[in-house]
C-alpha cells in the first residue's frame, strides 16, 4: 500500500510538474507523450515488482493509451493478454496488479482475454476492434503480442470496406447527438472535435496500415498543408482538454461554463473589447469547422478507395466547367478557380440545380485552395457581385448561400463576415455562434415557404410570399448581427455595415434604406411584443410610428420570428408567437386606419362586455347578478382582457360560494399560453405569495395582469408555461398546482419559502442588478424595468420588496434571456400616484440589495 501512496504521490506531483510547463509555453504535444512514457515506466516497472513476468502474460496499451497519448487524467486503457489459462498465484498477482494502480490514483480500464477471445470480440465489436489497431507492447511474451498484432493486420479482420462504413456510420450518429456548435461543447466528441480526427487516422490504418495522420501524405490522401492544418487544430484542442484535465481535476472533456473562464485564464487569454472567454471559444468553434471540412473531405476520399466503383456515382453534365456527379457538384478543370467569379459560379450551379447537396471531395480541395489564394474579399470583384446578387435572388439562393457559410466562401466574400465567425456570447440565452446562428436564421426564412411549415408558422408562411423582394430579407438576415463583437450597438454598426454593401452592389436606394432599416431595426418587434402592453392602444400606435408602413411590417415579422427561432432550440414557444401575431395585426389595423383615428376606448369596453353578457346569457347566468357584478370592476379589467376571458372570469366567481381564494387555471391555451386567474380578497404580498408557489412549482410566468375591483378583491391574472415553453395541460398538474396556490393565499404566513440553489449552469454568470424608470405612459402610473440573474424566487422577493416599500404591481411582462430576467413593471403609490424621485430611489435601493446575492 505504501508503494501505491508513494505513486500516487509521484503522479500528483507530475501533473502539478506538467502543470507548470504548460502555464511556460511547452508544447501539448510533448507534454502528453512525456506524461504516457512516465506512466509506461509505471506500469513496467510494478510488472517486475508484481512478478508478473513470469507468466504467459502480456501487458498491451490500447486506445488513446497505446498511441502513446495520455492526458493528465485520461483512462489508461489495457489488455492483459493470455496463453492459455492463468495460474491461480497468476491471477492474484494479476488482480494485486490491478488493485495498485487504482490505488495509485490512475483511472484503469482492463480487459484479460487471450489471443483469440480478442479476435473474435473484435469482430463483432467495432469499438475494440479500433482499440485494438491502436494496441502497443509494454511488457510480456513478445510472441503474444505479435500474434494479435498480425491477426489484427489479417483482410478477414475487418476488411478496410467494412471497417470504412462501420466508423462513418458510428461518426454519424454521434454528430446527431451534438451540435458542433453547442454552448458547452465536448472538444472529443462533438463535430469537428478530436474523435473526428482520430476516425481519420483509424480508417487510414485499417485501409493501408498507416500508423499515424503523417503517413496520410505518403499515400496520397493529404497533402502538406492539410496535414499541417489537421495538426493545428489537434494541438490546439489537446491545449484545452489538458487545461481541462488540470483545472478539473479529472478526465473532462466538457468545456462546462464553470470551467471556462479558468481554461480561458489558463491558455493565455486576457478580457479586452471581448471577454478571454469568448475569445478562447472563438479559436474553439472556428477550429472544429476546419476539422469537419476536413473529415468531410477525406472520408470522401476514403469511400472512394474503400469502397472502390462497385455502384458508380452517375455523372449529368452541367456545363464546359461543372458536372453533377450523383448529389456532388464537380469542377471539370483545374484550373477553373484562379477565376475568382467561378468560386461564385460554382455556388450559383448549386441554386440552380437543387439535386445538388454537396462538393466532391477534389473539386473541395481546389476550392479550398483557391480560397486561401485570394488576396482581397471577393465582392470587391464586379463580376462575383453581380453572380452573388443571382445567387440571392434565385429561389433556391438560401441553398447555396447554406453550402458557402459551410465552406467559408462567405467570409471570404464578405470581410464584416469572418469577424463573426466563431464569435461566441457568453450567456444562456445565445446557443450558436453568430454565424451559426445567422445561418439558422437564414435557413428558417426558407422553412417559412415550406408547407409542412404552415401549422407552426401560419402567419409567416403567407407573408413570405408576398414580400416584393426576399433577398432583401435575407440580405437583412446576412447584416442583423454582424455587428456584434466590436462594441457599441451592433443593431447600428450592423445598418451602416449593410447600407455600404447595397451601394456597392447596385441595389436602388429603396431597397438600400430597407435593408439597413430592418438591420437598425431587428429587436424592436420582439422587445415591444414581450416587454411592453400591447393591450394599450399608445404602446402600439407608438410602434406603427416606427414601422411606418404594411410593407416594412411583414419584413420585419419574417425577420423577428426566423430571429427568434434561430437564437436557440427553447426560445420560440406558441405564447412568443402568438404575442408577436396580436401584435403585428393591431399595428395592420393601426396602420389601414391611419393616425387620425386613435382607438375609441369607451367603445371597446363596451364591446368586450357585450360580446362576454352575450355568452353568458345563453349559459344560463342572470343579467342581474351580471351587471351587478361588473359594476364592482373597474374599466381597465374589461379593456385588458378579451370576451372569452371576461365571460370565464365572472362565470366562475358568480358560482364560487367558498370563502377560500378562487383560482382558475384554463384548461386551453391561451394565446399560446396558460391563463391562471386569482379572485380573492386583497391581501399584503398576493403578487410575492403567487409566484413564490408557481416557482417551486418550476412554474414559468410570462405575464401578469395585476388589478382590484372597486370593493378591494384582487383581480389577477397570468399567463404560464412548463419549463420547456409548452402550456400547463397535464389535469393532475393543474390540480396540484391550484391546490397549492389555494393552500399559501389561505395562509397568514408573511415570510417567504426557501428556495431552490442557483443551478450549476447559472454559477458562473454575473449579472448586475438594474433597476430604471421610463416615462409615464398613463397618469398615476410608473414603468420600472429590472434586470437581474435569473435566480430561484426572483420575482416572489421582487413582490416582497414592493410590499415593503408600499408601492402596488398594476402589471408585469416577464422575460427570461438565458440567465438574465429583463422585466418590466407597472407601478404605482398605494394611493395610486406615480413614484416620485425620492420614492424610485428608495425601491431601486431596495431592489438592488435584496437581489445582490442570489442562492449559491
Amino acid at each position: 500500500m505504501n508503494n501505491a501512496l508513494n505513486a500516487k504521490s509521484a503522479l500528483k506531483l507530475q501533473n502539478e510538474q506538467l502543470l507548470e510547463r504548460f502555464n511556460a509555453g511547452e508544447s501539448v504535444t510533448l507534454l502528453v507523450k512525456q506524461r504516457c512514457r512516465a506512466v509506461d515506466a509505471l506500469l513496467c516497472k510494478q510488472w517486475q515488482c508484481h512478478r508478473l513476468d513470469q507468466h504467459p502474460v502480456a501487458l498491451i496499451a490500447v486506445g488513446g493509451y497505446g498511441r502513446g497519448e495520455l492526458h493528465p487524467h485520461s483512462d489508461v486503457d489495457l489488455l492483459f493478454l493470455i496463453d492459455g489459462k492463468l495460474s491461480q498465484a497468476g491471477e492474484h498477482q494479476l488482480g494485486q496488479y490491478i488493485a495498485f494502480l487504482w490505488d495509485a490514483g490512475l483511472e484503469v480500464g482492463h480487459s484479460v482475454r487471450s489471443v483469440d477471445d480478442t479476435i473474435n470480440q473484435g469482430r463483432t465489436d467495432i469499438t475494440i476492434a479500433t482499440n485494438l489497431l491502436e494496441a502497443r507492447q509494454l511488457c510480456g511474451p513478445q510472441y503474444l503480442f505479435d500474434e494479435l498484432y498480425n491477426r489484427v493486420r489479417e483482410a478477414n479482420f475487418w476488411p478496410p470496406s467494412d471497417f470504412f462504413v462501420a466508423k462513418r456510420d458510428e461518426q454519424m450518429l454521434r454528430h446527431a447527438k451534438a451540435s458542433a456548435f453547442d454552448l458547452e461543447p465536448n472538444i472529443k466528441s462533438c463535430p469537428g472535435g478530436l474523435r473526428d480526427i482520430q476516425t481519420i487516422t483509424w480508417v487510414a490504418m485499417r485501409y493501408f496500415n498507416a500508423s499515424c495522420t503523417e503517413d496520410l501524405v505518403a499515400h496520397g490522401f493529404l497533402e502538406k498543408e492539410e496535414l499541417d492544418e489537421l495538426l493545428e487544430c489537434q494541438e490546439y484542442l489537446w491545449q484545452l482538454r489538458f487545461a481541462l484535465h488540470l483545472i478539473s481535476g479529472r478526465d473532462e472533456n466538457r468545456l462546462l461554463f464553470d470551467l471556462q473562464r479558468q481554461v480561458a485564464t489558463l491558455l493565455g487569454y486576457k478580457d479586452e473589447t471581448q471577454l478571454a472567454v469568448e475569445q478562447m471559444m472563438k479559436r474553439y468553434y472556428r477550429t472544429v469547422r476546419r476539422v469537419m471540412e476536413l473529415n468531410q473531405m477525406l472520408l470522401q476520399l476514403f469511400k472512394r478507395a474503400t469502397l472502390g466503383h462497385t455502384k458508380a456515382l452517375e455523372i449529368f453534365p452541367i456545363d464546359e466547367n461543372y458536372q453533377r456527379r450523383s448529389s456532388f457538384i464537380e469542377c471539370l478543370k483545374p484550373n477553373v478557380f484562379d477565376d475568382p467569379a467561378e468560386i461564385m459560379g460554382l455556388f450559383l450551379q448549386v441554386a440552380r440545380n437543387s439535386n445538388i447537396k454537396a462538393i466532391y471531395a477534389p473539386t473541395l480541395r481546389r476550392l479550398r485552395r483557391a480560397r486561401r489564394a485570394q488576396t482581397q474579399p471577393l465582392m470587391h470583384h464586379e463580376a462575383c457581385r453581380a453572380i452573388f446578387l443571382e445567387i440571392l435572388r434565385h429561389p433556391r439562393g438560401i441553398a447555396a448561400l447554406s453550402l458557402m457559410h459551410s465552406h467559408g466562401i462567405m467570409s471570404a466574400y464578405l470581410p464584416a463576415w469572418r469577424s463573426i465567425e466563431g464569435q461566441m456570447q457568453f450567456d444562456l440565452f445565445h446557443a450558436y455562434t453568430v454565424d451559426e446562428h445567422t445561418h439558422r436564421l437564414i435557413l428558417n426564412i426558407e422553412r417559412f415557404s415550406q408547407p409542412e411549415q404552415k401549422e407552426e408558422f401560419p402567419l409567416g408562411s403567407v407573408l413570405i410570399n408576398q414580400l416584393p423582394k426576399k433577398g432583401l430579407l435575407v440580405l437583412a438576415a446576412i447584416f442583423h448581427d454582424i455587428g456584434k463583437g466590436r462594441g457599441g450597438d451592433h443593431s447600428k454598426l450592423g445598418a451602416v455595415d449593410a447600407q455600404a454593401f447595397c451601394d456597392l452592389h447596385g441595389l436602388n436606394k429603396h431597397d438600400g434604406r430597407l435593408v439597413s432599416w430592418l438591420v437598425e431595426n431587428h429587436l424592436i418587434m420582439s422587445v415591444t411584443a414581450q416587454r411592453r402592453d400591447i393591450s394599450d392602444p399608445d404602446v402600439v400606435a407608438e410602434f406603427a410610428d416606427k414601422v411606418r408602413d404594411a410593407v416594412h411590417l411583414s419584413y420585419l415579422y419574417c425577420l423577428t420570428v426566423a430571429d427568434i427561432c434561430a437564437t436557440n432550440e427553447k426560445t420560440w414557444n406558441s405564447w412568443k408567437g402568438s404575442l408577436l401575431r396580436d401584435l403585428y395585426f393591431s399595428t395592420q389595423r393601426v396602420l389601414a386606419r391611419g393616425k387620425e383615428k386613435p382607438v375609441d376606448i369607451r367603445a371597446r369596453v363596451r364591446e368586450h362586455q357585450a360580446k362576454a353578457k352575450k355568452e353568458l346569457l345563453r349559459r344560463g347566468i342572470k343579467e342581474k347578478s351580471l351587471d351587478q357584478l361588473w359594476l364592482r370592476f373597474k374599466a381597465d379589467y374589461f379593456l385588458r382582457h378579451q370576451p372569452n376571458q371576461v365571460a370565464w372570469h365572472a362565470e366562475a366567481i358568480l358560482k364560487h360560494k367558498h370563502d377560500e381564494a378562487l383560482v382558475l387555471i384554463s384548461k386551453h391555451t391561451t394565446r399560446g399560453g396558460t391563463e391562471l386567474f386569482v379572485y380573492t380578497p386583497d391581501k399584503p404580498r398576493l403578487f410575492a405569495t403567487v409566484m413564490a408557489v408557481l416557482d417551486n412549482k418550476n412554474i414559468n410566468v410570462h405575464d401578469a395582469n395585476i388589478m382590484n375591483s372597486k370593493d378591494g378583491y384582487a383581480l389577477d391574472s397570468f399567463v404560464i408555461l412548463e419549463q420547456d415553453g409548452s402550456p400547463v395541460s397535464q389535469l393532475s398538474r393543474i390540480q396540484s398546482l391550484r391546490k397549492a396556490l389555494v393552500r399559501a393565499l389561505s395562509s397568514d404566513t408573511a415570510k417567504l419559502p426557501k428556495f431552490k440553489k442557483l443551478p450549476r449552469k447559472m454559477k458562473p454568470f454575473r449579472v448586475p442588478t438594474q433597476v430604471s424608470f421610463l416615462p409615464a405612459r398613463k397618469q398615476g402610473t410608473t414603468m420600472m424595468e429590472l434586470i437581474a440573474l435569473d435566480s430561484p424566487g426572483l420575482l416572489a422577493k421582487v413582490g416582497d420588496i414592493f410590499y415593503r416599500c408600499q408601492v402596488t404591481l398594476l402589471a408585469a411582462k416577464i422575460t427570461t434571456i438565458g440567465e438574465r430576467a429583463e422585466d418590466f413593471f407597472m407601478l404605482q403609490t398605494a394611493d395610486g400616484k406615480q413614484l416620485d424621485p425620492v420614492q424610485q430611489e428608495e425601491l431601486s435601493a431596495a431592489l438592488i440589495e435584496a437581489l445582490a446575492e442570489p442562492n449559491n
